[in-house]
C-alpha cells in the first residue's frame, strides 16, 4: 500500500534474497525487506516511478552506460525522493538535501551524462535495470494493442540518444487507432476524450486554429464542447494584437515555443451569488491558520531575546510614581505575522461540466470548493485572488479575474463566481504561467502560492495528450522555479491517478470526492508546496 501510495499507482512488492540491491520493473518493487533500509529503498523506487524517472525514454540508453547509470541515480533518486510530498518525513530527513539543482528526470540525466562530480547514490537506493524496465514496457504495450492494429513506431530499444530533441518524452503511443474505430483501445481514447477534449484536433502541435465540431459528453450529460460563433471569430482576430504572449513547452522538439500562447484578461460574467452551493469553512480555516506565519518583532512580551527599552522606562517610572509596574520587559521574535499570498486558478473548460457521482457537475464542486478557500484565507488576513481559465486556440487563451488581490471579498466576487458557465478548452500552460506571472507582480508578500483547480485534463486543437501534459507539467516546475508553491486539486472528477501525475508532475496534488474532504487534506498540500519553495 505504501509503494503505491508513493508511486501513484498499484504497485506489488517481491522479496529479495538478503543483500540484493532493491529494483523496480514498473510494476513490482523487488526488495530485500528484512534489511534495516528497506523503506528507503522503497521510497526511492517507488519515487522514481512517481516523478518519471523510470520512463523508457529516459532509461532506454542507460543500460549501455553503467557509469551514466548510477551517476542518474544518485541524482534523480534525490530529486523525486525530496519532491515526493508522499514520502515519510523520516526517510526524506535522512536522505538530505539535493546537492544539484534539477527539476526532472531530463535535466537529471543530462547532469548524469556530463563531467561534472556527483556523489554516487547509497547502497539504500538500490539500482535500475533498464532492460527489465523495457521489457515490462514492452509488455504492457503488447497486451494493450492486442485489441486494435496501430502502426509501427520507434521503439523504446532504438533510441540511441534519450536527449535527442526527436524523440519525445511521452509514454509509448497506444492510442494510435482511429476515435471512431471499435477496438478497445477507440473506445477508451473516445472515453478519454469525451465532452470538452474531443473536438477533433488532430493538427500538428501548437496549431492555432480551433476546431468547432460539438459533441456529446458522457450519457445524460448533453456537454457542448465549443459553439462558436462570428463574434467568437473577431475575438480570435483580436486576441493575435492583444493579451500577454507566453512561450510553450514543445515535447516533441524537447524546446519552448517562444511567444506562442497569448493569454487575455477578460471580465467574467456576473450571476445570481444565491444560487451557488455553500461549503463550510471552519475547517479549512482552522488547519491554514496555522499555515505560512511569518516572523514579526513583537514588544512588550513576558519572555524574549531582548530588552523592550520603552517598556523598561514605563516601568521605572510607574514605580517610582508608587504605581504597579508592567513586567512585560522583552522584545521576541514570534511566528504571528501572516505572509502568504495565494492564487487560485480554476478550471472552467468543458470538461468540467460533466457530471459527477452526487449529482452536482464537476464544475460546481470545484467552484463550490475554489470559492470556500478563498473564503478562509480572506478572513485570516492573507492577501489572495481567484481567477478561472479556458481557452480556444493558442491565440485566445481567456483568464477571467473573479477576485484580484487588491479588491475586496464581497458580493461582486460571489455574483462573478456564480455567473462562470463552463465551456471551451484547457490550455492549461499557459494559465498557470500567466497566474505565475500576476503572483510575482502584485502578490506582494514573501510567500506565494498557487492553487490549480483542474480536472487534470489538459486539451485544446494542437495541444492533445502527451503536450499538453508535458507543457503543464512545466509550467508548474518553472513557477517553482520563480520560487511560487504549486498545489493542485482536483474535485470530483472521475480522472486516473497516472493521469494526473502525467499533467501535474511532482507538483504537490490530489483527488477529493467533495468539496466538504478539502480540509483534510489542503494543509498537507500547502506544507509540501511551502517546504519545496523554501529549500
Amino acid at each position: 500500500m505504501l509503494a503505491s501510495a508513493i508511486a501513484g499507482r498499484p504497485l506489488k512488492v517481491a522479496r529479495l534474497e538478503p543483500g540484493e540491491p532493491a529494483w523496480t520493473d514498473g510494476a513490482t518493487i523487488h526488495l530485500d525487506i528484512d534489511s534495516g533500509h528497506a523503506l528507503v529503498s522503497l521510497s526511492v523506487q517507488a519515487s522514481l516511478l512517481a516523478g518519471g524517472g523510470l520512463d523508457p525514454g529516459i532509461v532506454g540508453g542507460l543500460g549501455r552506460h553503467p557509469r551514466v547509470a548510477a551517476r542518474y541515480l544518485a541524482i534523480e533518486g534525490r530529486r523525486s525522493l525530496l519532491a515526493n510530498a508522499v514520502v515519510p518525513t523520516s526517510v526524506a530527513a535522512t536522505v538530505g538535501r539535493a546537492e544539484l539543482s534539477v527539476d526532472s528526470p531530463r535535466e537529471a540525466l543530462a547532469l548524469a551524462r556530463g563531467r561534472e562530480p556527483v556523489a554516487l547514490a547509497p547502497e539504500s537506493f538500490g539500482v535500475i535495470r533498464p532492460r527489465a524496465l523495457l521489457e515490462a514496457a514492452d509488455r504492457a504495450r503488447a497486451a494493450a494493442a492486442s485489441g486494435a492494429h496501430s502502426p509501427r513506431r520507434i521503439s523504446d530499444r532504438e533510441s540511441v540518444d534519450p536527449l535527442d530533441e526527436s524523440v519525445g518524452d511521452e509514454q509509448p503511443d497506444i492510442f494510435s487507432s482511429p476515435v471512431g474505430g471499435g477496438g478497445a483501445l477507440g473506445k477508451l481514447l473516445r472515453r478519454m476524450l469525451s465532452a470538452a477534449r474531443g473536438a477533433g484536433g488532430n493538427g500538428p502541435p501548437g496549431a492555432d486554429s480551433v476546431t468547432h465540431r460539438m459533441r456529446g459528453g458522457v450519457v445524460g450529460a448533453g456537454t457542448v464542447v465549443s459553439s462558436a460563433s462570428d463574434e467568437d471569430s473577431d475575438q480570435r482576430r483580436d486576441a493575435q494584437t492583444t493579451g500577454t504572449t507566453y512561450p510553450e513547452w514543445d515535447t516533441h522538439r524537447q524546446r519552448y515555443r517562444p511567444a506562442w500562447c497569448t493569454v487575455q484578461e477578460v471580465e467574467p460574467p456576473t450571476g445570481a451569488a444565491g444560487a451557488m452551493a455553500a461549503s463550510s469553512g471552519r475547517q479549512l480555516r482552522d488547519v491554514l491558520s496555522r499555515l505560512a506565519l511569518g516572523l514579526g518583532r513583537y514588544h512588550r512580551q513576558a519572555n524574549g531575546d531582548d530588552l523592550d527599552l520603552d517598556a523598561v522606562v514605563a516601568a521605572r517610572v510607574d514605580a517610582a510614581a508608587g504605581a504597579t509596574a508592567d513586567d512585560r520587559l522583552y522584545l521576541d521574535s514570534l511566528r504571528r505575522r501572516r505572509d502568504l499570498c495565494v492564487l487560485v486558478l480554476l478550471d472552467i473548460s468543458g470538461s468540467v461540466a460533466q457530471p459527477a457521482s452526487n449529482g452536482h457537475t464537476i464544475h460546481e464542486q470545484q467552484r463550490t470548493a475554489a470559492i470556500a478557500l478563498v473564503t478562509a484565507l480572506y478572513q485570516l488576513g492573507d492577501r489572495v485572488a481567484l481567477y478561472a481559465f479556458r481557452s480556444q486556440g493558442r491565440s485566445m487563451v481567456q483568464v477571467l479575474p473573479v477576485k484580484r488581490f487588491d479588491e475586496p471579498f464581497d458580493t461582486t466576487t460571489m455574483h462573478r463566481a456564480s455567473g462562470l458557465v463552463p465551456g471551451a478548452y484547457s490550455r492549461l500552460g499557459a494559465a498557470i504561467r500567466h497566474a505565475g506571472s500576476v503572483l510575482r507582480a502584485k502578490g506582494g508578500t514573501p510567500r506565494k502560492l498557487l492553487v490549480v483547480v483542474s480536472d487534470g485534463l489538459a486539451y485544446d486543437h494542437g495541444y492533445e495528450r502527451a503536450y499538453g501534459s508535458a507543457d503543464a507539467r512545466r509550467a508548474l516546475a518553472e513557477a517553482r522555479r520563480a520560487g511560487i508553491g504549486a498545489v493542485c486539486v482536483t474535485v470530483g472528477a472521475p480522472t486516473a491517478d497516472d493521469e494526473l501525475r502525467r499533467v501535474f508532475g511532482s507538483a504537490a496534488h490530489a483527488r477529493i470526492q467533495t468539496p466538504d474532504h478539502l480540509g483534510r487534506i489542503i494543509g498537507s498540500l500547502f506544507r509540501a508546496a511551502l517546504h519545496h519553495t523554501n529549500r
